[in-house]
Parts: structure tokens; C-alpha cells; sequence
């Protein structure tokens, strides 16, 4: 099942992957934060603050970006992401509800549904994410852009945490 994850936070242990990170070309940099988010005003930003001392001084400088981005940028890193879906042997009746759900979220705010799910267990993910679109399809647009800019932050600094504490395929034996 495709999800849009977002890992708790282990800031204090040192990181190959931020020392890679830290050292890596400014084009390096950027493209792998655009995994992260897909807005290259965000991206640009961090990598041009390089180099950061720690896993948390990052997150603190994506979360200062991420709450500055302005609804073009929000707009562009929403561009960038899929909807959360369905394992593909989930029940067919499964994949109707869920491929509704999203259009009716699409249709009302413009753009794809997204959503943090690592507070739950991946048996739960449909049921959060049909939740989620319902419970939200009632917001207006002023505070769905707020809690969608909320979400997007929130799977950055998972998608952060993932990339820093990745092993590097070289050390690998």
C-alpha cells in the first residue's frame, strides 16, 4: 500500500547520511529534499544553510521553511505527492470507496489528499485515510490549507529522518 510516511524523531544520534548530506553538491543536496518535499524554494533553502550540526538542527530548519511556505510553494510540493492508496489485493469495494474519497477531496480543495500515517499500524492505514478525507472534507478552505501545510511538514521530517538514517549502499557488506 502506498503511503505518505513520516518517522518520529531520533535527533541526538550522528548520522553518516547528514555528514553525506552536509558534504554533498548543492544539486545533490537539493534533489534529495525534493523526496522530502516537493517544493524547490523549501529544498533550495535548506540546502543553501548547509551545513547543519545535527539530525535536529535539520528538522528545526525544514520545519522554519516548511511554515514559510507560501501557497505557491505549498501548491508546487502538493504537485509532487501521490494519494495514499489501497494494497492492490485489497477487496475491489475497498479501492471504489477509497478512489471516491479522494476525487471528492480533489474536486473540493484542488489538490491530493495527504496525510502522516506513522501513528498507525498499516492494517489501519485505509481506515485512518477514509477517516482523514471525511473529517476533512468538512474544513473550509482556509483551515484545510492549514492542516494539509501541517501534514506536508510532518512528512517531510519523516521523509528527513528516513534519508539521513539510510545506510549508504557502499557500507554495506
Amino acid at each position: 500500500m502506498p503511503v505518505q510516511n513520516c518517522r518520529p524523531a531520533r535527533v541526538s544520534a550522528p548520522s553518516p547520511g547528514l555528514d553525506r548530506f552536509n558534504t554533498a553538491s548543492p544539486a545533490a543536496a537539493e534533489a534529495a529534499l525534493l523526496g522530502c518535499c516537493g517544493s524547490h524554494r523549501w529544498a533550495q533553502r535548506l540546502a543553501a544553510h548547509r551545513p547543519y550540526p545535527d539530525l535536529g538542527a535539520l528538522l528545526a530548519a525544514a520545519d522554519e521553511a516548511g511554515y514559510d511556505l507560501d501557497p505557491a510553494d505549498l501548491a508546487e510540493a502538493l504537485a509532487a505527492e501521490d494519494s495514499p492508496g489501497l494494497h492492490h489485493a485489497a477487496p475491489p469495494s475497498a479501492h471504489l470507496a477509497l478512489s471516491a474519497a479522494h476525487a471528492a477531496y480533489e474536486s473540493r480543495f484542488g489538490h491530493v489528499f495527504v496525510i502522516c500515517l506513522d501513528a498507525f499500524l498499516p492494517s489501519e492505514h485505509p481506515d485512518q485515510v477514509l477517516a482523514g478525507i471525511r473529517a476533512r472534507l468538512g474544513h473550509d478552505l482556509d483551515e484545510e490549507r492549514v492542516v494539509t501545510a501541517d501534514e506536508m511538514r510532518r512528512l517531510a521530517r519523516g521523509r528527513i529522518i528516513e534519508l539521513m538514517t539510510d545506510k549508504d549502499p557502499a557500507d554495506t557488506p
